[in-house]
């Protein structure tokens, strides 16, 4: 659905990058995929085209954060509440 996003973050030797795959359009939604040691993150159309694909060794990712948009909107979060 328009507005999910995934965030991975991979080790780059020296560093650590962080990359991020947006469904960018309304009917469009974001899919991860696991393969012989490959991880794929796309975002698809409604018929299930993929419109754009990363893809990542799984030996190097070390998180992967799926963000999904709520019904309220993005926007719209729960109000955060002191413990104390």
């Amino acid at each position: 659905m328009k507005g999910d996003w995934v965030e991975i973050v991979i080790d780059a030797g020296e560093g650590t990058r962080t990359y991020e795959v947006k469904a960018t359009r309304a009917g469009r939604r974001v899919e991860i995929a696991s393969r012989r040691g490959v991880v794929e993150v796309s975002e698809v159309t409604r018929n299930g085209t993929p419109v754009r694909t990363a893809r990542f060794m799984t030996s190097r990712i070390l998180a992967l954060v799926e963000h999904p948009v709520n019904d309220a909107g993005p926007e719209e979060h729960a109000p955060l509440r002191d413990a104390g």
